[in-house]
């Protein structure tokens, strides 16, 4: 794995082209006994997100353990054509991939005392694995998974903004905090992968976990 701590000549979306995002590409991943407003609110263009370690799980009989995450989703666009005096429709996936690269961008802000979970993750792995990329707090600090390397120190309640580059047929990523690039970890394979952000309870975690998130964007390597 590459590290590296040095300001970029170019930011990290050049290159790179904003896609539309709106309410029917988030879907909210919560303890399933409850509501998404005991554990969710969006307020001021922030995203709020918190967890208890004794809630459920996502569902009655998952084993994972509890979340409060934002799933950027797949959402199918119906698009209409004109093909030899006949009109056809075709449906367009969303935000899913598996091929290409694509990029997360937003600003992630950790309350102290937040630890021992996963608040960003590319989600879509060769199995066993799940994911291909973790970033998790754990004691104030930004960590890639569990064992590292840091990725950024006393992130505590401040905003930080967040870059990450999936380079899928390379299968390499890149993850920049505040335009400047930490980390490049290999990809894990996969055949179909998405972004979350949000809380999800790890090993040693506190009993209330929380993160805030807010500018969220998603954007596509041009051709």
């Amino acid at each position: 794995m590459h590290l590296a701590s040095s300001w970029d000549v170019d930011p990290p979306t050049k290159g790179f082209v904003e896609v539309p995002l709106n309410t029917s590409n988030f879907r909210n991943d919560k303890p399933y006994d409850l509501p998404v407003s005991e554990r969710y609110i969006f307020v001021d263009g922030v995203h709020k997100l918190w967890v208890y370690s004794t809630d459920t799980p996502l569902s009655k009989n998952s084993t994972t353990k509890p979340r409060s995450e934002i799933r950027i989703k797949r959402s199918l666009v119906s698009r209409n054509f004109l093909f030899s005096d006949s009109e056809i429709s075709l449906i367009f996936p969303g935000y899913d991939y598996s091929s290409g690269v694509w990029q997360f961008e937003g600003y992630g802000y950790v309350p102290i005392g937040t630890t021992g979970v996963c608040i960003m993750q590319v989600f879509g792995a060769t199995p066993p694995r799940a994911t291909t990329l973790m970033l998790r707090v754990y004691n104030g600090s930004l960590y890639y998974y569990r064992a590292g390397p840091v990725v950024l120190e006393n992130i505590y309640e401040r905003w930080f903004r967040v870059n990450v580059i999936h380079d899928v047929n390379a299968s390499k990523l890149q993850v920049y905090i505040d335009g400047v690039l930490k980390v490049e970890p290999p990809g894990h394979g996969g055949t179909n992968h998405y972004f979350k952000f949000g809380v999800y309870a790890q090993s040693d975690s506190s009993d209330c976990m929380e993160c805030r998130w807010k500018s969220i964007k998603v954007l596509k390597k041009c051709d």
